[in-house]
C-alpha cells in the first residue's frame, strides 16, 4: 500500500499552469499586485488570477489577507536590512538603519502605508529590532530606557517614511502640482494676514523636499546627548 506523501511534498507539487507554490512566491507576487494596482489587489482572488492556482490553494500557505500583508510588510524590512552590518559608531549605524528603512519604503511606496503600523512578528523583524534595541543598549541605556527609545526612534523613522512613500505613490501631476504650491500659493499669500510665510517667501521652496533626514539627525542628535557611553567618556 503506498503511503501519502509529506504534507510539504503535496503543497509544492504544480498548480494546473505548471507554478510551484510557496509562501515566497505568493508574497513576492503579492508585492508586485499592490504596487501595480495598490492595496485593494491584495485578494485571494486576484492572487489566485496572478499566480494561475485556484485562490483556496493559497489557504495552505496563509491563514487570510491579514496573515500574507504582515508577511509583505516583513518582506519589505527583509529587503531594507539586507546586508546590513552596524558599525562600531552606534549612531551612525542607527542612521543607516533609518535611511534603509527609507529606500525600502519608497520602492514599495503603495505597499508602505499598509505596512508602516503592523507589527509582523516574523524574522525579519525580529532581527530589525534585535539591531536596533542592541545598537541602544551599546551606547549605554539600560533595558527599559533603550525599549522606550528604539519606539521613539522607529516610530519617527516609519512615519517619515510612510510619508514619503505615500508622496512618492501619487500620480506625477497630483505630486508635481503640490511641489508647486510652494514657489507658486504660497508665494501670493497677503503679508498682513501672514506675515511669518512672507518674511521667509524665499526659502518655502525648501518644503517641496523631504524632511526625512533633517528629522532623523535631530532625533539622533538628541539620542547622543543623552546616551550614558557618552556622558561617561566626557
Amino acid at each position: 500500500m503506498p503511503t501519502r506523501a509529506p504534507q510539504e511534498r503535496r503543497r509544492r507539487r504544480p498548480t494546473a499552469s505548471g507554478v510551484v507554490l510557496s509562501k515566497e512566491l505568493i508574497t513576492e507576487t503579492a508585492l508586485r499586485l499592490i504596487g501595480e494596482h495598490g492595496p485593494e489587489a491584495l485578494s485571494v482572488r486576484r492572487l489566485g488570477a496572478a499566480l494561475g492556482c485556484d485562490p483556496s490553494a493559497l489557504y495552505r500557505y496563509f491563514r487570510n489577507t491579514d496573515d500574507l500583508l504582515l508577511a509583505v510588510s516583513d518582506r519589505i524590512i527583509g529587503d531594507a536590512m539586507a546586508g546590513f552590518v552596524p558599525g562600531p559608531d552606534w549612531v551612525a549605524s542607527l542612521r543607516e538603519m533609518a535611511m534603509r528603512v527609507r529606500a525600502g519604503y519608497l520602492a514599495h511606496p503603495r505597499a508602505a502605508a499598509m505596512a508602516s503600523y503592523r507589527i509582523t512578528r516574523r524574522e525579519h523583524e525580529f532581527h530589525a529590532v534585535e539591531t536596533g534595541v542592541g545598537l541602544l543598549l551599546s551606547a549605554g541605556f539600560p533595558p527599559a530606557q533603550a525599549v522606550r527609545l528604539y519606539l521613539a526612534f522607529i516610530d519617527t523613522v516609519l512615519g517619515h517614511a510612510a510619508l514619503d512613500a505615500a508622496c512618492h505613490a501619487l500620480p506625477r501631476e497630483q505630486r508635481e502640482a503640490d511641489e508647486r504650491a510652494w514657489t507658486e500659493a504660497y508665494q501670493s499669500v497677503a503679508p498682513e494676514s501672514y506675515p511669518a510665510l512672507s518674511e521667509v517667501r524665499g526659502e518655502l521652496h525648501a518644503m517641496a523636499e523631504s524632511s526625512f533626514e533633517a528629522a532623523v539627525d535631530l532625533l539622533l542628535d538628541a539620542l547622543a546627548a543623552r546616551a550614558p557611553a557618552l556622558r561617561a567618556r566626557t
